[in-house]
């Protein structure tokens, strides 16, 4: 059983989104320094959590829900039994049309976007070429017959197409477009999700596996697109859904007992036991996916053609390794934080942890962090440095938690 110590420690970590977060620290908790005159930008449901009871904090720049009247060990353990929402509606979604929107997105990005299918999803690793000064980070990419529809994770997106960079970018014919819709996330463990859901839609969900999407009324309401994807491990969809809309999909769905309302402290716990990234604190525009384990994110045909932004870079580092990996971490007894200098066996240095919180399903601390590849194999005992004692790890492999990701029957 968790002791309250326990919890106050778990809910009290809410990392930042992106290095340019607007009064948060490292952990991403409000700092006490910070500007208060800055405004804080407001989600469409910002007065619906309000009234749920939702506490908010400054995240990114918005202000967010971190937590609702459960405690946060709660909602990460409702979330992996049965159903949840997260509001996500502070990313920006955008379609690309033109020509050449394959090749204008392949540009950006390192991922084979021209063999994806029509409604078939990709997320991608991002190196910034264009795009380096207003720090955008895609999210992931859907492949549509007359556009291509992706997902940011910060609204500057809108000043890079201010700026006159959306027609014509180094003689590549494509345009940009953001439609005023938001995002939530229905999420679920077993058969929650995909209960609740079917009976506000008509296909069939069983048809639509991991990474696919369809266009679909949702409970009635007209425009909503439905992908079979999710930040927590477990099986879920992502609902893009017209902001007018929004509060009213929400009430619906929490009609049923199954689902419940979930916040950043959550979502971080529950990404973390998945072994997924948090830009801006695994990931950077300094990591590149070989550094980051993430070479699974880089197209057969692009490896080939060296065609991506860093591929100079990068193919060398896939064929010859790297002097750094990002490893999962975990230990017992005081919480692995971000920052948290790791240490090889004899006490050097080897590496920083980036993301760590105690994990609600394991009752372990789980972390990751960048170590010296020559520690980077599974198993390899290592130690972390807590309030200045150096406390015994190991490496583990990711995710920490099985993913339970619908590959279809």
């Amino acid at each position: 059983m968790f002791t309250r110590a326990f919890a106050n420690r778990l809910c009290n970590r809410i990392p930042r989104e992106t290095p340019r977060t607007v009064g948060l620290g490292s952990s991403g908790r409000r700092d006490r320094h910070a500007s208060t005159e800055v405004a804080l930008k407001k989600t469409p449901l910002y007065d619906f959590h309000r009234a749920q009871g939702g506490k908010m904090v400054e995240f990114a720049g918005w202000s967010m829900p971190v937590q609702y009247k459960d405690s946060h060990i709660n909602s990460h353990m409702h979330t992996r039994q049965h159903c949840s929402i997260f509001d996500v509606s502070h990313m920006l979604q955008t379609k690309v049309y033109g020509r050449d929107r394959v090749k204008f997105i392949e540009s950006l990005i390192v991922g084979d976007i021209a063999e994806l299918k029509d409604n078939q999803v990709r997320h991608t690793h991002t190196e910034r070429v264009l795009m380096r000064s207003l720090n955008i980070f895609i999210y992931s990419i859907l492949i549509d017959q007359e556009f291509i529809y992706f997902c940011t994770m910060t609204a500057r997106l809108q000043e890079f197409k201010a700026a006159g960079h959306d027609s014509w970018v180094c003689g590549i014919l494509a345009w940009l477009y953001c439609p005023h819709s938001c995002f939530i996330f229905l999420q679920y463990i077993g058969p929650s999700m995909a209960q609740v859901l079917q009976k506000g839609v008509g296909d069939d969900l069983r048809k639509l596996t991991f990474m696919t999407s369809v266009l679909t009324p949702v409970f009635g309401i007209q425009g909503c697109r439905v992908t079979r994807c999710g930040y927590t491990g477990e099986d879920g969809v992502e609902i893009s859904v017209p902001s007018g809309d929004v509060v009213s999909l929400t009430e619906k769905l929490l009609a049923d007992s199954e689902v419940k309302l979930a916040g950043l402290g959550a979502r971080d716990s529950l990404r973390l036991e998945a072994g997924l990234c948090l830009y801006g604190n695994d990931i950077d525009e300094t990591t590149t996916p070989v550094e980051g384990s993430l070479v699974w994110t880089i197209g057969k045909r692009r490896r080939q053609a060296r065609d991506f932004p860093g591929a100079d870079i990068i193919v060398p580092q896939i064929k010859a390794k790297t002097q750094r990996k990002r490893v999962g971490l975990i230990s017992t007894g005081p919480p692995v934080r971000q920052h948290t200098p790791i240490l090889s066996s004899d006490g050097r240095v080897i590496g920083e942890v980036t993301s760590g919180c105690p994990s609600p399903c394991l009752k372990l601390n789980v972390a990751m962090g960048y170590v010296e590849a020559g520690f980077s194999k599974v198993g390899t005992p290592i130690q972390v440095e807590v309030r200045k004692k150096a406390v015994p790890a190991v490496v583990s492999k990711m995710p920490f938690v099985p993913t339970k990701y619908y590959m279809g029957q």
